[in-house]
């Protein structure tokens, strides 16, 4: 490990700690050549499946995206940070346990609206309408009595 501050190649470990969560090792480290302290944490670094569009192209799977689409369509939404953070997080599970190398950019749209579904109505609505291109009032019509329809089996016992 590189010192941040001098670039020696030659630096010590003085302490060693798993994090709560269990998913990272914190690391204090001590530069042989100016001494100075640094902190390195060491984390598992999963692969994440090539994302195909429409077109056949192909790209990086990129969590920013993701989480951008989704702020995007919670815009002036009451919904907290954490449960997009939860969101994102269970979306990105989701396409790393397909164990595929390659998924669609629609897949990856499916679980997006699943997501926003189940956090917001109104940013689902928003986020589907851009999606599924809708065309004229009566598709807006259609997903907003889906979702009246199911909020009425909810309720019943």
């Amino acid at each position: 490990m590189k010192c941040p501050f001098c670039q020696h190649g030659d630096t010590q470990v003085l302490d060693t700690r798993v994090l709560e969560e269990g998913d990272a090792i914190r690391r204090r480290r001590r530069c042989a050549n100016c001494e100075k302290r640094f902190i390195t944490y060491e984390r598992i670094e999963l692969i994440m499946p090539a994302i195909v569009k429409k077109n056949g192209s192909r790209t990086e799977f990129n969590s920013s995206k993701l989480r951008g689409s989704l702020m995007l369509a919670l815009r002036k939404r009451p919904v907290p940070a954490e449960a997009v953070d939860a969101a994102v997080h269970c979306i990105e599970e989701k396409i790393r346990s397909s164990g595929e190398r390659e998924v669609t950019s629609g897949y990856i749209g499916e679980l997006v609206m699943h997501e926003l579904k189940r956090l917001d109505k109104i940013a689902y609505i928003r986020f589907a309408s851009v999606y599924k291109s809708f065309e004229d009032v009566a598709e807006f019509q259609a997903v907003i009595a889906e979702i009246g329809h199911e909020r009425k089996s909810d309720k019943k016992p």
